[in-house]
């Protein structure tokens, strides 16, 4: 607290001294000694007091002295009306509740100084004041802010503060012109910097909210600091963290309980013993660290060093594993894989646990050999594969041991085969008549070691050393070997009370000793004298633990680095050759000049020279030609989406560069493709697929090097840039053989078309001979010259529409034509102007479909007999179906829908005209906007109303919602009407509604998530996805950007900002990325077609139709329909079972009546079947031009099926699956506590109720399941599930979430993000939120089986289409196991 912060009571305060008046800075004067105060206010008030004086020169000062200039002229200039920024701040300010700024000037000599304001806020209710740290003049901008008066630097304080809090909005357009440019210019660069340097919250619009989180996050920081400080104190006290010290026996002072807290009610994992040894076996072969190759610094390494060894660890191991891994939790990971169990921390074993000893058991003889074979140092489980796998054989097990440990990078099959060699080679040495080495040897060392020497056996000597541990002798073992001995190396063992992988490196160095200076010669008596001399080094400095890791449990054998994976490229594309009138250019100038002279053709250029846009086609052609980039914007029919392209491939043919013609125009969406690809080839008199083509996602009709006009939808040209092989030049050479590219309908800022405008400059930089031609309806030219002009000169051509006029009817005309009474109760003429008016609100801003019924028969009526379609602009999918419905009342109306979802076929109904006697009526979503030209519309009903997606990255919440389009959209629908004559748009919405609507709608990439965006982006080779991003023409937020990179890393698209094979795979398939996941996890675990029904499902919707009766009779009806497809295993599970039997149906031919019949008796939607069974055959389609799956495949043939869909029924495997694919939308389960019930056998445990159940996750806490799942009432999960994955998530008075699916532990720890070792010894932390209880070490073998997975899909990366080696689906199947069975043996 400051001194004196408030006066004594009863004191008044001491009035601290106002800031000087803003025109106070400047003195004007004549050098002569200035006047007394009192002299200057009497004379002021004399001046004021002459009446007859006004208008005169003021006493004192010279009549032509300079006139003092008002604080707007010296700010802004003479001629500025506008607003000073002080006063724009304060009322921003004053809008947002905040005090008054408060402005920090310094002056450093002549120059005054605002180098900072302070905000501050007072909650109204607490009345307690919240003031930020404050907002500081960066230093770049230092030099410009030093200003002439105290009044010039606060308003230049005052535009930086205004742009720190409101950069997002237009507010430089109310500058003064100097603070204007420099708000766009030196403002907006910081702001840029600022962003990629992880800075974006300086520019948040609320910053109290901000820094509060930002506060709350650093105490919260603290108090976790703290509590795990203390945490690790009170672990030292209860734990001996001393190296191979046992956990503390139950009868020691039991651990504080403080240390499980949060941990009591986590689910607990177990792994089964054969499940676990065969993931140890796995591992140990194929297991590989670090495989990306990063570096850790020396700073980071020696800090993680020290952390990690204070957790009971031998800093010789951590020291060793610090070389070889990427960060601390892989050190951990290592370490607990490596170091042998009686060497770990207590922490890191399971709780009771002693390393060596096991259960007993009925084979005691196996059990000795094994503790026997155990004392040399290996680990007791692989003792036992060794022992079982040479048939009981004690002499054998040992020699395949050692072997392995002497030569860790052999096959084991090759090491068993010279093994069985050398017994064979043995067996015939003993049938030898000649002496015996061995037994010669023996008999000496007897002789020289006397009482020293024992011999259990004739092929085993015992010999106790000189050297001693503890007080005790260690003794040498030592067997006769398999094979001529001295030929080969006697088969050792090494005694003593010391860690075993000090042992195995004693046997290690002595034997590769001897294979080096004595074969040949008795060599165990040279040994030992070896060891006696050497032992005492080696215990000092034991070396590597991967010198002996082939030795220990679980160990891998290769310590090198796989460096990241080449990448497949697409096939490489020939560049332009630009020679003119080579043979394929002259020929086409020939064909294409005796086309002309066709009456077919004359016929079509008759049509061509009609459209506005042939009077500027010299003037297009001109500016591609001399422009890298330009922008053509014309008026809906003015000819520029079909002519454009047609002017630029005319002047190629006719320069006689035909040749080199190579044109992709894109287009939103699949049907303006497939439109204008049949508009255009009309024109041309060709077919399509020749000379004009399109590719849209899953058809093609073009031919290389004979099409040259192509006509594709923005996301296939993605799709060829992204898949071009992974780096920059990649991306480049993806267009080589492209002459033009042609982005149509820019305008709409689509994800899409933000994104490949930012790749076509980058390209542009490189390829000097590529063209860009930009063309829109209604396109803001400005902002994409200026986008562009850095990279060439841009050009730009403005072409008139030709639209005839259009008459605008809204919604009170409407209803005066219609006498439509809305909802109003009575037909009285006489109500008046009041009751249309309560029509009029009856109405409300809702889509009404009587209302457009009754419109539609106006329409009709006006017509009359002449011909003419009608076009209704509606929202969604929905809306079309329930207007179609409304319209069907209506005989001589042909209605038809048309959307993006539909199949190409069916959308290109709505082009022919309609059968004789009937009215085409057209039911579409904004798809009918722009690019297509349904030749005869004369009507369009407009009901202003659009669906868009708006995210918010701070809740990651995505929202479909339906609301008012925007003014520029609306004009494009109402040009509808006019295109071909004189037509009508009936507005169903007020005046006043259009005037509030936006001017154009927000870009979309910034109301939409970025995952996929960054996927691409990350495919395409690009390191900084963020700077990639800033470079866009709107960038999105930053949070934005960092939540989508940050949820790529938990679904396992991006480790160590590098892309996975799995994530490449989901980067190739055009899909929601969470399917995309689900398809490569189904065709990689035999799921395949059961992963494609759930993936086609998600993108429809549910084939049930839930009753719109709310009696709960006929809900319970609903819910058992349901179950008796399949009952608790998820919504998803549901929908594939009833697929599934409507598919068996149809494949059998039953009738469609019959079939529809079937799906009315089980409230299943006949049409979303089919819808389904569409979106089956797009991901099939998908995955095959991808090879991830064999061309040859069918789902109606099983004998192409293979190993595709072995485990098609298995439902554990599939809710892993879908788990898997969500992650990390997933939820915890938390039970009520057990309640149990007397019975005649005893206590019975209860059921929990469904609604003492709950569901948590990370980003929300306590979430709801949505009333619509199976699993609402549910009071049991199948197969100790203990989480539950939803696909969708929406807020309304609760958090509901959809789609669910429940599935146990290990489908997480196989599935879901990073996990982490809790180093306390409680268990493993998944996501940084989610708590195991465990065995650590299980945690590190899921986490190498992950791994080991994504190279599984690596190789079917690098080679697509073949299939999955004998390896790889061993490790595929052991990952099964574990989450079919959640750990336990079979």
């Amino acid at each position: 607290m400051p001194k004196n912060a408030h006066p004594p009571r009863g004191k008044p305060a001491k009035k601290t001294v106002p800031p000087e008046e803003d025109t106070s800075y400047i003195v004007f004067g004549d050098g002569k000694p200035k006047k007394k105060k009192a002299e200057s206010s009497g004379g002021g008030d004399a001046a004021q007091t002459d009446g007859k004086g006004k208008g005169k020169a003021v006493t004192g000062q010279s009549e032509d002295a300079p006139k003092k200039p008002d604080t707007r002229t010296l700010i802004a200039g003479a001629s500025w009306t506008g607003k000073l920024p002080v006063n724009l701040l304060s009322e921003h300010f004053q809008k947002q509740q905040w005090s008054k700024p408060d402005y920090r000037i310094r002056k450093n000599g002549d120059q005054h100084f605002a180098y900072a304001v302070v905000l501050s806020k007072m909650n109204q209710k607490t009345r307690e004041n919240t003031t930020l740290p404050p907002i500081k003049i960066p230093a770049e901008l230092e030099e410009k802010a030093h200003q002439p008066s105290a009044v010039e630097a606060r308003n230049f304080a005052a535009v930086y503060t205004l742009f720190r809090v409101a950069s997002a909005k237009n507010l430089h357009m109310m500058l003064p012109p100097t603070y204007k440019d420099m708000w766009k210019g030196e403002f907006m660069d910081l702001k840029k910097r600022d962003e990629q340097e992880g800075k974006g919250w300086m520019y948040e619009a609320d910053p109290f909210f901000g820094f509060a989180e930002r506060e709350k996050a650093r105490e919260t920081a603290a108090k976790a600091r703290e509590k795990r400080q203390k945490q690790q104190e009170e672990a030292q006290k209860a734990h001996n963290l001393q190296p191979g010290a046992a956990m503390p026996s139950s009868n020691g002072p039991a651990p504080s309980r403080n240390l499980l807290k949060g941990w009591e009610r986590v689910p607990k994992i177990e792994l089964g013993k054969r499940t676990r040894k065969e993931a140890e076996r796995l591992i140990r072969r194929d297991a590989l660290w670090n495989p990306n190759g990063i570096d850790i610094s020396a700073i980071a390494k020696a800090k993680w060093i020290d952390e990690i060894t204070e957790l009971g660890f031998r800093r010789s191991h951590v020291e060793e594993a610090a070389d070889l891994c990427k960060d601390r939790e892989e050190i951990i990971e290592w370490l607990l894989i490596h170091v042998p169990e009686d060497d770990l921390p207590s922490w890191s074993l399971p709780e009771g646990y002693v390393a060596g000893v096991s259960m007993a058991s009925s084979n005691l003889k196996r059990e000795g050999a094994v503790k026997r074979l155990a004392a040399a140092g290996y680990s007791a489980d692989l003792c036992e594969e060794a022992y079982d796998s040479q048939g009981g054989d004690e002499r054998k097990a040992a020699a395949l041991l050692q072997a392995r440990l002497l030569r860790p990078n052999d096959e084991d099959g090759d090491i068993a085969q010279e093994l069985s060699e050398l017994t064979i080679a043995d067996d015939a040495q003993e049938e030898s008549p000649e002496e015996d080495p061995w037994e010669v040897e023996m008999s000496s060392l007897e002789a020289i070691y006397d009482r020293l020497f024992s011999r259990p056996s004739p092929e085993l000597c015992r010999i106790e050393l000189d050297v001693k541990q503890q007080g005790k002798r260690l003794i040498l073992q030592v067997r006769k070997p398999f094979g001529p001995y001295p030929a080969v190396v006697p088969i050792i063992t090494f005694e003593a009370a010391i860690p075993a992988y000090i042992r195995l490196s004693i046997i290690r160095h002595a034997l590769l000793h001897a294979e080096a200076n004595y074969i040949g010669m008795p060599m165990v008596y040279d040994i030992v004298d070896w060891l006696q001399v050497n032992a005492g080094d080696i215990f000092q400095n034991p070396g590597r633990l991967t010198d002996v890791s082939s030795g220990l449990a679980a160990a891998d054998h290769s310590s090198e680095h796989q460096s990241q994976k080449r990448r497949v490229k697409g096939r490489a594309r020939k560049p332009l050759d630009w020679t003119p009138a080579t043979p394929t250019s002259q020929r086409m100038l020939s064909d294409w000049q005796a086309k002309q002279g066709a009456a077919a053709q004359l016929k079509m250029m008759n049509v061509r020279r009609s459209l506005p846009a042939w009077r500027l086609r010299e003037d297009i052609v001109q500016t591609v030609n001399d422009c890298k980039v330009t922008i053509i914007s014309g008026e809906t029919g003015s000819g520029k989406s079909t002519q454009s392209v047609q002017f630029v491939l005319d002047d190629l043919i006719q320069r006689q560069l035909g040749a080199v013609a190579n044109i992709i125009c894109t287009q939103p969406r699949r049907i303006s493709a497939l439109g204008l690809a049949d508009r255009v080839a009309d024109e041309r008199c060709s077919r399509v697929g020749d000379e004009i083509g399109y590719t849209i996602r899953g058809e093609s009709k073009q031919k290389p090097g004979v099409t040259k006009i192509t006509f594709v939808t923005t996301g296939v040209l993605l799709r060829r840039l992204q898949t071009s092989g992974g780096n920059a030049d990649d991306v480049v050479a993806a267009l080589a053989d492209v002459s033009h590219v042609v982005v149509d309908e820019v305008h709409e800022r689509s994800l899409d078309t933000d994104f490949l405008l930012v790749l076509l400059r980058q390209i542009l930089r490189t390829r000097k001979d590529l063209k860009v031609i930009l063309m829109s309806a209604t396109l803001d030219a400005d902002v994409f010259e200026a986008y562009f002009r850095d990279v060439g000169p841009v050009g730009r051509i403005e072409i008139e529409g030709r639209t005839h006029p259009v008459t605008d009817y809204y919604v009170d005309d409407v209803m005066h034509f219609t006498g439509f009474k809305g909802s109003a109760i009575g037909d009285e003429d006489d109500a008046g102007e009041k009751s249309f008016s309560a029509n009029l609100r009856s109405i409300g801003f809702g889509i009404n479909y009587d209302l457009i019924a009754e419109t539609v028969r106006h329409i009709d009526r006006q017509l009359g007999s002449k011909d003419g379609g009608i076009l209704i602009f509606l929202p969604g999918t929905m809306e079309i179906d329930r207007t179609i419905q409304a319209l069907s009342q209506f005989p001589n109306l042909y209605p038809l829908p048309l959307h993006a979802s539909l199949m190409p076929a069916d959308q290109k109904r709505v082009f022919p005209l309609p059968p004789p006697g009937k009215r085409k009526v057209i039911a579409a979503t904004n798809v009918a906007e722009t690019s297509i030209t349904i030749e005869d519309i004369v009507a369009v009903i407009d009901t202003g109303r659009v669906k868009e997606t708006s995210y918010d990255p701070q809740s990651n919440m995505v929202r479909l919602a339906e609301t008012w389009a925007s003014r520029a959209a609306c004009k494009q629908r109402r040009g509808r009407a006019g295109r071909v004559r004189a037509g009508d748009c009936y507005k169903l919405y007020t005046r006043n509604a259009e005037a509030k609507m936006m001017e154009r709608p927000d870009p979309e990439i910034r109301r939409v998530p970025l995952e996929q965006m960054c996927l691409s982006i990350k495919a395409m080779g690009v390191q900084d996805v963020s700077g990639f991003l800033a470079s866009a023409l709107t960038p999105p937020e930053s949070t934005a950007v960092e939540g989508a990179v940050r949820l790529l890393s938990q679904m396992g698209a991006i480790t160590d900002n590098e892309l996975t094979a799995l994530g490449r795979h989901m980067s190739m398939i055009p899909a929601d990325l969470r399917l995309g996941k689900l398809l490569v996890y189904g065709a990689t675990f035999g799921c395949l077609e059961a992963a494609l029904t759930i993936a086609s499902v998600l993108t429809a919707r549910s084939p049930f139709m839930s009753p719109r009766e709310r009696d709960q009779g006929t809900r319970d009806e609903f819910n058992r329909i349901r179950a008796s497809f399949s009952n608790n295993q998820g919504d998803l599970l549901v929908d594939l079972r009833a697929y599934e039997q409507w598919s068996a149906l149809r494949s059998k031919g039953m009738p469609t009546r019959d079939l529809r019949f079937w799906c009315q008796d089980n409230r299943l939607s006949s049409q979303t079947m089919f819808d389904i069974a569409s979106n089956r055959s797009q991901y099939l389609s998908s995955l095959k031009e991808i090879s991830f799956i064999p061309t040859t495949y069918s789902s109606t043939n099983t004998s192409t099926h293979g190993l595709y869909n072995k485990h098609n029924t298995n439902d554990a495997l599939l809710r892993a699956l879908i788990a898997g694919s969500f992650n990390p939308q997933i939820a915890r389960i938390q039970l009520p506590d057990k309640k149990f019930a007397a019975g005649i056998a005893g206590a019975v445990e209860l059921d929990p109720e469904a609604r003492e159940i709950k569901y948590f996750n990370h980003e929300n806490g306590r979430i709801f399941v949505h009333p619509s799942s199976t699993l609402f009432s549910s009071q049991t999960f199948p197969s100790n599930a203990t989480f539950i994955a939803y696909f969708n998530k929406m807020a309304t008075s609760k958090v509901f979430i959809r789609d669910i699916t429940p599935f146990n532990a290990y489908s997480l720890l196989m599935f879901a993000g990073r996990i982490q070792v809790d180093t306390l010894g409680r268990g493993l932390v998944v996501d940084e939120w989610i708590r195991l209880r465990g065995w650590a070490r299980i945690g590190v073998l899921v986490s190498r089986l992950r791994g080991m997975l994504d190279g599984v899909l690596d190789g079917m990366v690098r080679e697509p289409g073949k299939g999955m080696s004998g390896r790889e689906r061993e490790v595929v199947d052991v990952v099964r196991r574990l989450v079919e069975r959640d750990g336990l043996d079979a």
